[in-house]
């Protein structure tokens, strides 16, 4: 299978900038499924070309799934049938990761700006037709030029089949221009050559940002890229309603609207705003899971920003997320006393400690406050308290809170900390407050005191 890539600049060669790939090399990667390999056929002045070529190894991929050598042969006479998109669109994601994520350190302003790209992918396998490239690639703003390729040229009885060389032409960002194509591959024909899981749907998510919201076939896309999975589509479709209300606000009054907007905003502007007022350089995210602080650091100078969650899935997501971006990412715990964690300055535990059961609570304390010994830490947890003024709302706020404290608990841990483990507290609000139930967010910043020495 072959990806075609060609960009129509001024200054053409700087594609290779962009994709991170250098013009006058060859590279070769290794995948689940076999190989791919990137080179430029053309370089010249005002046109460049980069080429990712992927090499199915149908022999393995038959063997594997059958568990038996000896009985498929259509694998050593007919590589046809492997000719998945789902196959390119994983080595689009292995070759040009760091180019999907709009990074480019040597042209960050050319990566920035819609720039004029022809795709060309001579076999292209689509089960529906040329309508379905058409209704999925047209409404981004590509042109396109498609031509059904027969099942066999020297067998023209046969007739054609579900296999089209396109060429697709469209002004855009490399960014954006990648990501289409790693999400609508698969669509087109239906097919994914591995498992799948919820996990796809933080892939579609993260990679249809900004396009897939209010795309007119978004429905169908979701369906496809999922395999008619129902339970993980309609998580999808909850996702992008979530997101959706968050920004439109529905009939809500202005106040009620703001009010639910910018709390999780508000939360996370007041834990960076603190931090940095504290004078820290190196910073600890504990419990960071997909990284919604880590947006708010990254904008700061810290010396070192590392992130931390005893979750696995979340923490690869997060890492996936700020690729390129000063931040270390670490598979560890708030309960630990893991020494990778000592000697920084300030710590923030934004929404964690109602995560731990009541009696790992203490081992928390230990880690962080006596083991750690940041400077500066900086906890929120909800107020339980507020939680009468959501509509509808029964129990926690959230299924996987152990516990919500009242402003007097929270309070009273907080001092009870402090007064173990050496440190001065603050406390203040995050959200709108109501004169009776408080915030909805309690926050909490525990100072350090240095010790003097005689």
């Amino acid at each position: 299978m072959l990806f075609l890539l060609r960009l129509n600049h001024e200054n053409a060669s700087d594609l290779g900038y962009l994709l991170h790939k250098h013009p006058e090399k060859v590279q070769d990667f290794s995948l689940p499924f076999g190989s791919s390999t990137v080179f430029y056929p053309e370089v010249s002045e005002h046109t460049a070309t980069a080429c990712l070529m992927v090499n199915i190894d149908p022999v393995y991929l038959s063997r594997l799934r059958s568990g038996d050598a000896s009985r498929p042969l259509e694998p050593y006479v007919n590589d046809r049938p492997y000719t998945a998109n789902s196959f390119l669109s994983v080595a689009l994601g292995d070759a040009f990761r760091t180019a999907m994520n709009g990074k480019s350190q040597s042209r960050p302003d050319l990566a920035a700006q819609p720039l004029s790209f022809e795709i060309e992918i001579p076999v292209l396998k689509c089960n529906t037709g040329e309508e379905l490239i058409r209704r999925v690639f047209e409404p981004l703003g590509y042109s396109l030029e498609v031509k059904q390729l027969p099942l066999d040229e020297h067998f023209p009885a046969w007739g054609v089949g579900p296999y089209f060389h396109v060429t697709f032409k469209v002004q855009a960002r490399l960014q954006d221009l990648l990501r289409h194509f790693y999400v609508l591959l698969p669509v087109l024909d239906n097919a994914k050559h591995y498992f799948i899981d919820v996990a796809e749907i933080e892939k579609l998510l993260r990679n249809g940002e900004g396009w897939l919201e209010q795309h007119p076939e978004r429905e169908l896309i979701l369906k496809r890229y999922l395999k008619y999975r129902q339970n993980l589509i309609r998580k999808a479709e909850q996702r992008f309603e979530t997101e959706e209300e968050e920004e439109e606000g529905g009939a809500e009054t202005p106040e009620q609207k703001e009010k639910r907007i910018s709390l999780n905003q508000q939360r996370l502007t007041a834990v960076s705003e603190a931090l940095v007022a504290s004078g820290a350089k190196t910073v600890l995210d504990l419990g960071c899971g997909e990284g919604n602080l880590l947006r708010h650091l990254v904008k700061h100078r810290f010396q070192r920003i590392v992130a931390v969650d005893a979750s696995i899935r979340p923490l690869e997501l997060a890492k996936e997320k700020f690729e390129g971006k000063p931040v270390e990412f670490l598979h560890s715990s708030v309960t630990y006393l893991d020494d990778r964690l000592t000697g920084f300055d300030a710590a923030a535990l934004v929404e964690v400690i109602e995560h731990l059961d009541p009696d790992r609570i203490q081992a928390m304390e230990r880690s962080v406050f006596g083991h750690m010994k940041p400077q500066t830490v900086v906890v929120t947890t909800p107020n339980v308290e507020y939680n009468v003024l959501f509509e509808d709302m029964t129990g926690l706020r959230h299924r996987d809170h152990r516990f919500e404290w009242t402003r007097a608990e929270f309070q009273a841990w907080a001092g009870r900390v402090a007064e173990t483990y050496g440190y001065t507290t603050e406390f203040r609000t995050v959200g709108d407050v109501h004169e009776v139930h408080g915030s909805p967010t309690q926050m909490a910043i525990f100072t350090r005191m240095v010790r003097r020495t005689a």
